[in-house]
């Protein structure tokens, strides 16, 4: 405030308001006028920090004294630009009236946009009002529930608020963000239906519904007895209310009233307009007398303060020709400095009472002609400047600069569908090349939004329930199961894809293979202590793995934090950055288990790698001795692809394998050649010998586009290697191939088909008949696989191998638990007892002794590496690559299935004669 201003000048137009002047002709004032303008203008003034309490003044006037309320009101209503809010009432004017009128008054009269800042807006006081004015229900209707009607109501007030309810938040805020709010607001409360409002109206939930959850914490009319708000708000409409305390009613619309006051004042640091208010609202009541509305007022006002315990930025000043009954011996005016600090020294002691008077200053006026000094003038109140970092400029000049570099700052990192998600589970992810890279638990982030990919995002969001109920499991067996956590690292995103092509499949296979894993484990009983539980991260390393080193550091992160993650599964394609993934996985000390990963060597990477499938130097033998053994040839000859971006130094499957392949064929290997997009094949047509494709399955479909051109000669034995797979199991590639062209090809999990399943489980086979059950389950893979009822969908290649590379992990871990737990097998499942190094030694002492029987076979590793010795493999045949519904039959294999004894290459039962 800058305080009391003298003017030099006295108002043109101004009318006596006491009829007494000094022999110069100006207006005078009582003795102790000027200290009391003072004392009014010092309170006036907010400070900076924090808030002052303001007294309910009232002014006893005496015969002669000047009518000090009119003065006032002139005063205030002075100034260039801001001026203080006030409302006036003269009493006698309002003869008749009730409390609810006379607060009806002042809102209107605060609430106008007349005082050069911000318009005060209140939110309860006219709801409150508006209840105590809705009409008795017609006399048909006065056995029925109105709430409903009553809802509607309050519906169609939210919607159109008439001019003297202006919308908004209680803060009156006229900055970027509350114009942002009250916009967005305005859109939601337009288009919201009527279930969406009734959640408002309930109060529960927290940004919706704040004024409405006020009434029902309020302690005024035991508002709890009411349960709900539609229910307390029946209770304030016309004819309802006649059984209560008109009393309590009264402070309920003065409590409301002062609580919009109180929010427009509350200071927010993100809001700086809430600083622009640097002076307190001031209520001028005139002519008041012992019980009229404005007596009524001023006690109620004090008994709100005193009940609630609650400050508010009010101050009341009232004048009457008597004092208040609560407080008959006024202090002179020219003690008003004293009455002032004796009033805040006993106010603490006087509100604990809840004296009548407790907020009181009663002052008494003297006559101006008796000893009162001349004024020099109408005085000026004018509200101080705001600080200037409150100005309206500044924060919006802040906040475009903030969202300007920040939204820079983010399009580089993230994407409107590949975004961190801080309350949403263990979400990591960022924009990398283009991809969505990290990790995630939890269906706030699914990895994949292109077309045709339904399937992929399908089998995340089944791992991402059974992540929640693996933990609500946990929790529920007093956390006594080890609980372990699985990372699943592939290549997720990246891939060029049409809307009706699958372009993931064996991601989507592997992801089915934990999930069934996982559900295996979940439908333990609920008392087996020793069974542990498992949770599945999914992390995506983009195309052909080429961002893998960088998901793995977001992994170690992960890691450092959750010590129930013990592995990573997955990693889907051997290639150089594959291996410096396994690098970095090594480096912090995580074990890797790689169900199809073949490229000879892969080992070397990490000392805790541990690889489901045979090595590429296996495939090779595999196709060497079928050609020997079956189709009794002796010529050979490669093609190979690598894949888009890519070459055969950075592929590491198709480098080895083409090496394999010529070590193994040696002289009879008379071409090895590179397949181009684009390329003719015709110097194939009718080759007699053995056409090897040993390359990616992204060129498959081209590759067998080029062999249409030798017609019905096309050439005599087409062998694919194991990435064939995922070409074979994509129905809209297939469409388009050669219809007299049979294909062999390579498959890792022929152990694993739908009839080897069943014949498994008819001989008793507990391993592979208990997974033939879980995959044929209605609420586990979509579709579900094998079905012995109706169409049966294939198990698909890699589902098994993941499969047996994430229950290996388990088992040695319920092993470890065991042991651990030996003396105490019910205590509380430490998972810091393991460590993921631990897990992996324990996995290879458990092989050591019998090897592991997987669902796609025996696996036991080499003592010096990480590969599997003698795993089987198998070559499986289509005779039409464009018919889709009929199974590929198995017509040769090496390795081992149960018996460790068998391991020889030979032709599998029942295979069909060569062609000739």
């Amino acid at each position: 405030m800058r305080g009391v201003a003298a003017q030099g000048q006295p108002a043109s137009g101004r009318q006596p308001t006491s009829g007494r002047e000094s022999s110069s002709g100006r207006e005078r004032l009582p003795s102790g006028g000027s200290e009391f303008l003072a004392l009014l203008a010092r309170l006036l003034r907010r400070p900076r920090r924090g808030d002052r309490r303001l007294p309910l003044i009232w002014l006893v006037r005496s015969t002669g004294s000047p009518d000090v309320v009119a003065l006032l009101r002139r005063v205030l209503g002075r100034g260039q630009r801001r001026r203080i809010p006030h409302a006036v009432l003269d009493l006698p004017e309002l003869a008749g009236t009730d409390i609810a009128a006379a607060l009806r008054e002042v809102h209107r009269q605060l609430s106008l946009e007349a005082f050069g800042g911000e318009r005060l807006r209140f939110r309860h006081h006219p709801l409150a009002d508006w209840l105590l004015h809705q009409p008795v229900p017609e006399p048909g209707e006065a056995g029925e529930d109105r709430r409903p009607a009553l809802a509607r109501q309050l519906r169609d007030r939210r919607g159109s608020r008439p001019g003297s309810d202006p919308a908004g938040t209680g803060d009156g805020d006229g900055d970027l963000f509350s114009t942002a709010y009250q916009l967005a607001f305005w859109l939601v409360r337009r288009a919201i239906p009527s279930a969406v409002f009734r959640i408002a109206v309930s109060g529960r939930v927290p940004l919706l519904g704040s004024h409405y959850r006020w009434f029902m914490r309020q302690q005024y009319l035991a508002p709890r007895q009411s349960v709900t708000f539609l229910g307390f708000a029946e209770r304030l409409t016309a004819g309802w209310r006649d059984g209560e305390q008109p009393d309590q009613v009264n402070k309920l619309l003065v409590h409301a009233f002062l609580e919009d006051l109180r929010q427009a004042y509350r200071r927010r640091f993100w809001r700086p307009s809430t600083w622009r208010r640097t002076a307190y609202p001031v209520l001028l009541l005139g002519g008041v007398t012992a019980g009229d509305p404005g007596h009524t007022l001023i006690r109620l006002v004090n008994d709100v303060r005193n009940e609630t315990g609650r400050n508010d930025p009010l101050l009341v000043v009232a004048a009457g020709a008597e004092p208040p009954p609560e407080l008959p011996e006024p202090y002179a005016l020219v003690d008003a400095e004293e009455a002032y600090d004796e009033w805040v020294d006993v106010l603490p002691e006087t509100r604990r009472l809840r004296r009548p008077a407790a907020w009181l200053i009663a002052l008494l006026l003297g006559d101006p002609s008796a000893g009162s000094e001349p004024r020099g003038g109408l005085l000026n109140f004018t509200p101080p400047e705001p600080p200037w970092w409150s100005r309206r400029f500044l924060p919006t000049a802040l906040v475009l600069l903030l969202v300007a570099g920040t939204a820079i700052w983010a399009n580089s990192r993230w994407s409107l569908d590949c975004h961190p998600r801080p309350f949403g589970g263990a979400v990591e992810v960022e924009l990398v090349g283009g991809e969505c890279v990290g990790y995630s638990d939890t269906a706030g982030h699914v990895f994949n939004r292109d077309p045709g990919q339904d399937r992929l995002r399908a089998v995340q969001r089944r791992i991402f329930a059974q992540n929640a109920a693996a933990e609500q499991v946990w929790q529920r067996s007093a956390q006594r199961r080890p609980l372990v956590t699985l990372v699943y690292l592939g290549t997720l995103t990246g891939n060029r894809t049409r809307a009706d092509e699958e372009s993931y499949v064996s991601e989507r296979e592997e992801l089915e293979g934990m999930a069934t894993a996982q559900y295996a484990l979940l439908r333990e009983s609920a008392g087996a202590d020793g069974a542990a539980l498992l949770r599945v991260v999914v992390a995506n390393a983009g195309h052909q793995m080429r961002y893998a080193g960088r998901a793995v550091r977001m992994l170690a992160g992960l890691v450092r934090d959750d010590p129930t993650v013990l592995g990573v599964v997955g990693l889907v394609e051997s290639r150089t950055s594959t291996a410096g993934a396994l690098r970095e996985l090594n480096r912090i000390g995580l074990p890797a288990l790689a169900p199809t990963l073949s490229a000879d060597g892969m080992f070397q990477n990490s000392r805790l790698y541990l690889q489901i499938s045979a090595p590429n130097r296996d495939q090779a033998a595999l196709i060497d001795e079928y050609a020997r053994q079956v189709l009794r040839v002796t010529g050979a000859r490669v093609y190979y692809t690598t894949g888009e971006q890519s070459s055969l130094a950075e592929d590491l499957y198709v480098g080895t394998l083409v090496e394999d392949l010529r070590q193994r064929f040696g002289d009879r290997l008379t071409r090895v050649e590179e397949w181009r997009t684009g390329q003719r094949m015709t110097q194939e047509c009718g080759y007699p010998g053995v056409l090897v494709f040993a390359g990616r399955w992204s060129e498959f479909d081209g590759f067998l586009r080029a062999l249409k051109e030798c017609g019905p000669n096309p050439p005599r034995h087409l062998v694919g290697d194991d990435s064939v797979n995922r070409y074979m199991a994509n129905p809209g590639l297939r469409a388009s191939a050669p219809g007299n062209l049979p294909v062999t090809y390579v498959s890792k999990a022929a152990l694993a088909t739908c009839a080897a399943l069943r014949t498994a489980r008819d001989r008793r086979d507990d391993v592979r008949g208990s997974f033939l059950a879980w995959i044929q389950a209605d609420d586990l893979l979509d579709p579900p696989r094998c079905r012995d009822d109706g169409p049966s969908a294939a198990v698909g290649e890699r589902v098994s191998l993941a499969y047996d590379a994430a229950t290996m992990v388990v088992r040695a871990v319920e092993s470890l638990a065991a042991r651990l737990r030996h003396g105490s097998p019910r205590e509380a499942w430490d998972p810091r007892a393991v460590n993921p190094a631990g897990v992996h030694t324990e996995v290879l002492r458990q092989n050591a002794e019998n090897g592991y029987p997987g669902v796609s076979g025996l696996i036991r590793f080499a003592a010096d590496s990480g590969e599997p010795v003698a795993k089987r493999l198998s070559l499986v045949r289509v005779d039409r690559v464009t018919d889709v519904d009929t199974e590929p039959v198995e017509v040769f294999h090496c390795g081992t299935a149960d018996d460790p004894a068998e391991q020889r290459c030979r032709p599998a039962p029942a295979t069909p004669p060569a062609p000739a």
